[in-house]
């Protein structure tokens, strides 16, 4: 018992000081890869450019905050609760903006008042945390009130300045930003040494991936697959085409989409899709019209990768229906 608690003791002196003074729960009750994702990153770029704490541009000039990201508009329906980092009283709340996206029409409505409807919680030693774009009228804590740590605050919406429904989480210690995933700032893009991450239980990164996917009979829109596309659950053996799609977060230059569909019969179509510019979000289609009937079951793989090394795959089966 005693070389288990030196042991501790040691580790905890070994943590930096912001990681041993405040350390933090994931603030949406949901899972990454899933149901949500990382959309932007805190800007570790003390220049005009951006970058998140890995170095890589999932970020924008000035950006301060963590932006975790439902998978389509209308996975707004479901209420994702989003939850208190850590214990702490609250500060300031707004609620009864409406949850729409925003455009350059709708900015003047919304100066001052970005965040859109949010939470703001002191906990104490200098620390606050902030939440914005919550969801019109789901806001569910009050000024003054003491909450725990992943007590429900709202639910994710898409109220202020967003274009799509997610968290926009920021900590400050002192006023001054701090990117959760590297406390100490010791990245700054390109300053050496290890980030010193605040989240209590460690968190896998994914910088880009595949946010939704799935088998249609036509082409697909990016307002289609934002908007969310409920599942292709059979395909009618008569079915005018067959068409892979993603939804993609963070793509980069050069990034490679491989699209193939199979049914018993062989191959119908296999496309290979090469990004050509970073987007945030970005929607990709390939498939082929057909000119017979088939028989199922039909197969669709769809692989993303970046120089050689695959970053996420999707595969489903479709049964064939009779017409």
């Amino acid at each position: 018992m005693r070389l288990i608690a030196a042991l501790f003791a040691f580790i905890a002196l070994t943590l930096p000081a912001l990681a041993r003074e405040f350390r933090i729960s994931f603030p949406v009750d949901c899972t990454l890869g899933e149901d949500c994702f990382f959309l932007q990153n805190v800007d570790a770029d003390p220049g005009p450019g951006a970058a998140d704490f890995t170095c890589n541009p999932n970020s924008y000039d000035g950006h301060k905050g963590t932006d975790i990201a439902l998978t389509s508009f209308s996975a707004m329906a479901q209420n994702i609760p989003v939850l208190a980092v850590a214990p702490g009283k609250v500060t300031a709340t707004r609620d009864g903006m409406p949850d729409r996206a925003s455009t350059p029409e709708t900015l003047a409505d919304i100066e001052g008042k970005e965040c859109g409807n949010g939470v703001m919680i002191d906990h104490g030693g200098g620390w606050t945390s902030q939440y914005c774009h919550l969801k019109s009228g789901s806001v569910a804590v009050q000024r003054g009130q003491r909450v725990p740590m992943g007590a429900m605050l709202g639910a994710i919406g898409l109220s202020g300045k967003t274009q799509f429904p997610h968290l926009h989480l920021v900590l400050r210690k002192n006023n001054a930003v701090i990117d959760p995933f590297d406390a100490e700032g010791v990245t700054a893009c390109g300053t050496a040494g290890e980030p010193t991450a605040l989240w209590l239980t460690p968190i896998e990164y994914a910088p880009t991936g595949i946010v939704s996917a799935g088998l249609a009979l036509g082409p697909v829109t990016h307002q289609d697959a934002k908007a969310g596309i409920p599942p292709q659950q059979s395909i009618p053996e008569n079915a005018p085409a067959l068409v892979g799609w993603a939804l993609l977060h963070n793509p980069y230059p050069g990034d490679l989409l491989t699209i193939e569909i199979r049914t018993p019969a062989g191959k119908v179509s296999r496309n290979q899709i090469e990004i050509e510019k970073k987007q945030v979000l970005r929607t990709v289609f390939a498939g082929k019209k057909l000119r017979a009937n088939i028989s199922g079951p039909v197969h669709l793989s769809i692989a993303l990768s970046r120089n050689g090394a695959e970053i996420e795959s999707f595969e489903a089966d479709f049964p064939v229906t009779p017409e």
